[in-house]
């Protein structure tokens, strides 16, 4: 597989009424880093920005810095003095505060955060942004949304995509294996995330593209194709997984929305990392926090082929449901995060009896469809943790050093982070969470 195949859907019209557009540049392969300070040329900038973290400027940054200044292009440089800066207000407001005003174009050196706040920067500013990747740890350097914790809740909040992505194989097959796992975590997200896609579709007419939805598809079968070779840093295995994570965020710029990418797997994730902010426990990368989310929610669809919808017991569950206890379960295990849900609930009201009903009937009525799309998306457990046990990652909350009673917690709180229709409201709506969830 190759980017070439954006190119196929980029300014057409699609089958799904929209003309998906792309307008980054894509510079991946052996020794491309070399290109930056040509690229930089033809922007007409006079003087970069550079922002990285600890980590980064040894893998990259100062690489960039004297590839800029030997071309004789003015540079001003930040690095995080953290190894790992956290995606926060604190962190947005130092690299705001270090950033050189006269400066006229901003390139990042990292993955995850460090392109996130590049991204907001560039929209902040107005000026243009390049990223220099680090590693294929995550599906964020061609979306135009940053993923950040503010007041304690995790959103993604809307920033600017990058004009250039940089890809250079030499950088990237040195990145740690740790974010390699992460990476692949990452990609195989999207075989719940295309899954919750189509039921949303199917149940509340929620857009949908199947363009978009195989163009993601084929993204990760060409990364579990290259699975093996993934762990001993071989080319064609890592940039598999890079182009495939850059397809990931194209496929949402795409869509509009986060969908192609992104499912109760994500959310999973999410409630780890809120936890994290609000009660300082460790969180891990995001995507192996989201290859433990996939898999705990590739399990749970398997246990969901197994029930028969009861209409009436729906309807009882629903109606017994006191959101006020609720409420203040959420405040205690997530903390100040918890309001910012519950203001959501405010407006979607999903838990209003009349709104559930009308839901229930769609499900009863579509539950074989359902069934059959879960069956087409998700490969079963078995598969799954074969292909796991190969590549070393983690399938449960144990392995990231979590403890596995907080699961159902978890499960019964990634209904409420976002208005998106995912695996954990669909339980709600049936009134099974406690014969999945436990």
């Amino acid at each position: 597989m190759s980017l070439e195949m954006l190119n196929e859907m980029n300014g057409k019209p699609c089958a799904c009424g929209k003309t998906h557009s792309f307008c980054a540049k894509v510079i991946t392969g052996d020794g491309v880093l070399r290109q930056l300070p040509g690229v930089v040329t033809e922007s007409s900038a006079k003087k970069v920005f550079v922002l990285s973290d600890k980590n980064t400027y040894k893998a990259a940054g100062a690489q960039v810095c004297e590839l800029l200044k030997d071309a004789g292009i003015a540079v001003s440089n930040y690095s995080f003095s953290e190894d790992a800066p956290e995606p926060d207000e604190q962190s947005v407001g130092s690299a705001v505060m270090h950033m050189d005003s006269s400066c006229d174009l901003i390139v990042g050196v990292g993955s995850g955060v460090i392109n996130d706040i590049g991204k907001i920067l560039s929209a902040l500013s107005g000026k243009p942004y390049i990223i220099v990747a680090t590693a294929p740890s995550m599906d964020g350097y061609a979306s135009a949304t940053s993923s950040m914790t503010r007041d304690g809740l995790k959103i993604s909040l809307p920033s600017r995509g990058a004009d250039v992505i940089i890809g250079d194989s030499q950088i990237l097959c040195k990145a740690p294996i740790k974010l390699l796992r992460s990476g692949l975590g990452d990609m195989l997200a999207k075989y719940i995330s295309i899954c919750e896609w189509r039921i949303a579709h199917l149940l509340i007419g929620e857009y949908y593209c199947e363009g978009v939805a195989q163009l993601v598809r084929s993204a990760v079968n060409q990364c579990v194709a290259h699975a093996d070779g993934l762990l001993h840093g071989d080319t064609d295995a890592v940039m598999a997984v890079f182009e495939g994570l850059i397809i990931g965020g194209v496929a949402m710029n795409y869509a509009g929305l986060s969908r192609p990418a992104s499912g109760v797997e994500h959310y999973i994730s999410h409630v780890l990392d809120m936890r994290s902010v609000e009660f300082g426990t460790k969180a891990e990368l995001h995507g192996l926090q989201c290859a433990v989310g996939t898999m705990t929610a590739a399990m749970l669809y398997e246990k969901l082929k197994q029930v028969t919808p009861n209409k009436e017991e729906a309807l009882a569950h629903a109606k017994s449901f006191d959101y006020a206890l609720w409420s203040d379960t959420l405040r205690g295990f997530l903390g100040k995060g918890a309001e910012s849900m519950i203001a959501l609930e405010a407006k979607e009201k999903k838990y209003d009896p009349s709104l559930h009903e009308a839901r229930l009937d769609k499900i009863m009525d579509r539950w074989d469809a359902i069934l059959e799309i879960v069956s087409q998306e998700i490969p079963s457990g078995e598969e799954l943790k074969a292909l796991y046990d190969q590549v070393g990652l983690p399938g449960t909350l144990e392995k990231i050093g979590e403890d596995e009673n907080l699961l159902p917690t978890i499960l019964r709180c990634t209904k409420d982070i976002r208005d998106k229709y995912v695996l954990s409201r669909l339980v709600w709506d049936l009134g099974i969470e406690a014969e999945l969830f436990g």
